[in-house]
């Protein structure tokens, strides 16, 4: 697992970058990814692809877009790049437009980067941390908040809120569970949970770990971690694993794509917002 120190160096920042539009924008954030190494020059127009096939999915909370696209041999390594508009764009997405801050990935495989995402989307879901990161005068001091306290040490906005969610008596039966009977204890059922939920995304290596981290988050919160399972994935695989899952959780655009799946597709538009990714479980499990 990588962290965001690893994955984004100081060379791979720029700050108060005109564009014209969001395609520049992404543009202009591949051409870092291509100058650090990171990816062939086609890995940009990959990108650019995504959004123009699968939608602007890839804003994940308000003004800010995680561009990226499925692993290809355009991808020479694992790492970011990040953008910051000197002029914010519009992506074409109804809630989270427009958007200031493009970081881009390009990764080997869906795993390399999971605790980056993590660490990333807890960043950006702190208010105080988010701001560091809008406000940062400098590419190093951009870099010293991002490769700070978060790389592997517990941060503000890390810990744990304190939770009013549902009781763990509240939590979904575990299989030892009969018909009617309570649910066994979520601190005695140490066993594999036997509800997953689905976090999905164009390519299931960015955005969906996002969704994934926020969403693990709340069920911590609620001590329903020993019962639900969460599995970021794409498209493509989410309609295979479907008939798995008690819900998919996603972006409006991915909705859209997946259609009747046969199990619950809850739309969340900002992956980094714990609150309402709350209210969407709440509403799955109907607590």
């Amino acid at each position: 697992m990588s962290a965001l120190s690893d994955l984004l160096p100081s060379e791979a920042v720029r700050l108060d970058v005109h564009v014209a539009d969001w395609r520049e924008a992404v543009r202009e954030a591949g051409a870092l990814l291509v100058a650090t190494g990171v990816t062939a020059a086609e890995y940009t127009a990959e990108m650019i692809r995504n959004v123009e096939e699968n939608g602007p999915y890839l804003v994940v909370a308000p003004g800010f877009a995680l561009a990226h696209a499925r692993p290809s041999p355009a991808v020479r390594t694992t790492g970011m790049s990040w953008l910051r508009l000197a002029e914010p764009v519009e992506f074409g997405h109804e809630t989270n437009d427009p958007v200031s801050l493009v970081v881009a990935l390009a990764a080997e495989d869906s795993a390399a980067h999971t605790t980056a995402m993590g660490a990333l989307a807890r960043l950006l879901a702190d208010p105080a941390s988010a701001r560091a990161l809008h406000e940062a005068a400098t590419p190093e001091a951009l870099h010293a908040v991002l490769a700070g306290p978060q790389d592997g040490r517990t941060t503000t906005a890390a810990k744990p809120a304190p939770s009013d969610g549902p009781p763990p008596a509240d939590a979904p039966a575990t299989a030892s569970t009969s018909a009617g009977s309570a649910p066994a204890d979520p601190v005695a059922s140490a066993g594999p949970a036997v509800h997953k939920i689905l976090t999905v995304c164009g390519n299931g290596v960015g955005t969906s770990l996002f969704l994934k981290n926020t969403l693990e988050q709340v069920l911590d919160r609620w001590k329903w971690s020993t019962h639900v399972t969460v599995e970021a994935t794409d498209t493509i695989s989410a309609k295979g694993k479907a008939s798995e899952a008690v819900a998919i959780l996603t972006s409006r655009e991915i909705a859209r794509t997946l259609g009747d799946v046969g199990v619950p597709v809850k739309v969340v538009e900002d992956f980094t917002s714990t609150a309402e990714v709350d209210g969407v479980l709440r509403d799955t499990y109907d607590v």
